[in-house]
């Protein structure tokens, strides 16, 4: 049976499951106290629960990538699918904090292989002019469901009990199924060897890199064991890479990663752009989630709750811009966004005051969701116009691990810079860590609450530099030119397919 390609459903069968897994990154953390009480086990363990999944998720992001160009997009979705939805059951069912972890394990390899093949499979179906607005809904997807996954995470855990953030995922990960085996299209594959030397640097220096920032203040950036250092991790994972890339560069048959997508001005900078962006979203909602609960006392759904202006204007806002990046220049949009966001974080860390009215703390909120909305879409836009269908698979693979990278740096820069400010701002001789917060202490007393609310108002102005680098990233992007060739060509040569 023939039938024609239809892009929007196409793409909006791919953002259900890209949705899920990108939420699983974010609904964990407020589920924490619930699961070390339901699993008997202490906050370093269960710090693993996210760790393990975030570790699984980023390190083979530029293999899945070109794997999808290899064995096709839509067969490695939806081979990615049914890991994480299997993967999401087993961690319902968990009867321990190791059984847990493993799932989670699997959960992030599953989600690792999705990702990469959800832009891949937009930018070749979507012509370079016409990608605009799919971009915006895609770029919409991934801020809101950064957003939405403490609200949901929150509610689930509040109403149903921690086992629910996972078992949620079944009905959506077979409804997800149901509609990328029906509306995304079978595209052509290319043919490519297997470059197995870069798949082992990349996977091991990814791998070290990662690993270190993520535990470095887990053993506050020193010794792990004998002469194993946090840092001698990080520094190792640094000379891996850099061994990748030489490899890369000197590979004649065909490497993993091509690096002539790198001479595409607008690929490099916004991959810089949305490591950036990936920082300050993870970065921003631990200091807030911590205030709102500690300080002023509000419930995990309430503080959750607090964020929900950004999360309601950014669903709202990001296809309005997708539409419009096609014909206006996706800079404005870009730049205009990442101020936003610095100035809304700064706007959060004057307000961040024990007696602040809560009504006034939905501001900065509606802020970042504009923000949110100017962000996503155009960066991703810009990275992908001017890649070819052959380069799809390994410029999506790339773009997503700038992407995770930046977050995982922003989750470990933000609980060291959180640590530092808190024996700054506290009475001498107090001691509250962030991890005796998450693992659900009360409300603090009263005679710490304006320590403890400042350091977490001077913790924001991290993301908010951060946010404010990624403006002036995106002030050199080149104007876009338009591009002859491949997209239309592509789309038409593909208007039909078997199914």
């Amino acid at each position: 049976m023939e039938n024609e390609i239809r892009p929007w459903p196409a793409l909006w069968s791919l953002v259900i499951g890209f949705f899920m897994i990108l939420v699983d990154t974010t609904i964990v953390s407020v589920a924490n106290p619930a699961i070390m009480t339901g699993l008997r086990t202490d906050i370093n363990s269960v710090i693993w629960v996210t760790s393990a999944y975030l570790l699984a998720y980023a390190v083979p992001l530029l293999i899945t990538g070109r794997l999808g160009d290899r064995f096709g997009p839509k067969n490695l979705y939806l081979a990615g699918l049914v890991l994480f939805t299997a993967a999401s059951a087993w961690c319902g069912f968990s009867g321990d904090v190791q059984m847990l972890i493993l799932a989670r394990v699997f959960q992030g390899l599953g989600a690792s292989l999705m990702t990469p093949q959800t832009m891949s499979v937009i930018t070749r179906i979507f012509a370079p002019d016409r990608r605009g607005a799919a971009m915006g809904l895609w770029g919409a997807v991934a801020g809101l469901a950064a957003l939405t996954g403490p609200i949901l995470g929150g509610l689930l855990v509040d109403s149903l009990g921690w086992e629910w953030i996972f078992f949620v995922n079944i009905p959506v990960g077979v409804l997800a199924f149901l509609m990328a085996w029906r509306f995304v299209p079978a595209l052509p594959t290319h043919a490519h060897t297997f470059d197995l030397p870069g798949v082992l640097l990349s996977a091991a220096g990814m791998f070290l890199l990662v690993f270190g920032i993520q535990q470095g203040e887990t053993y506050n950036w020193g010794t792990i064991a004998g002469p194993i250092s946090v840092w001698s991790l990080i520094a190792a994972g640094i000379v891996v890479l850099a061994a990748f890339i030489l490899w890369q560069s000197r590979n004649r048959r065909e490497p993993l990663l091509p690096l002539r997508i790198f001479r595409d001005r607008n690929f490099s900078l916004a991959n810089g752009g949305i490591s950036t962006v990936g920082f300050a979203i993870t970065s921003m909602s631990l200091p807030l989630i911590f205030f709102f609960q500690s300080v002023r006392g509000l419930t995990p759904t309430e503080s959750a709750l607090m964020l929900a202006p950004t999360a309601v204007i950014s669903a709202v806002l990001a296809p309005l811009v997708g539409r419009l990046i096609d014909t206006v220049n996706p800079k404005f949009f870009a730049t205009t966004g990442l101020v936003l966001m610095a100035g809304g974080l700064s706007w959060y860390a004057l307000l961040m005051t024990p007696d602040a009215p809560l009504w006034l703390l939905l501001v900065p909120a509606a802020v970042l969701g504009l923000a949110n909305a100017c962000i996503w879409g155009p960066l991703s836009t810009t990275a992908t116009r001017n890649l070819s269908p052959a380069e799809a698979g390994a410029g999506s693979g790339v773009y997503n691990t700038t992407r995770q990278v930046g977050a995982v740096l922003g989750s470990a820069s933000i609980a060291a810079l959180m640590q530092a400010r808190l024996a700054a701002e506290l009475p001498s001789g107090t001691s509250v860590s962030g991890a005796e917060a998450e693992a659900g202490a009360a409300v603090l007393p009263g005679f710490l609450h304006a320590g403890f609310a400042t350091a977490m108002g001077q913790s924001l102005l991290l993301p908010a530099v951060l946010a404010l680098a990624g403006a002036v990233i995106t002030l050199f992007f080149a104007r876009p030119q338009p591009v002859t060739g491949w997209g239309e060509q592509d789309a038409t040569s593909m208007q039909r397919y078997r199914s």
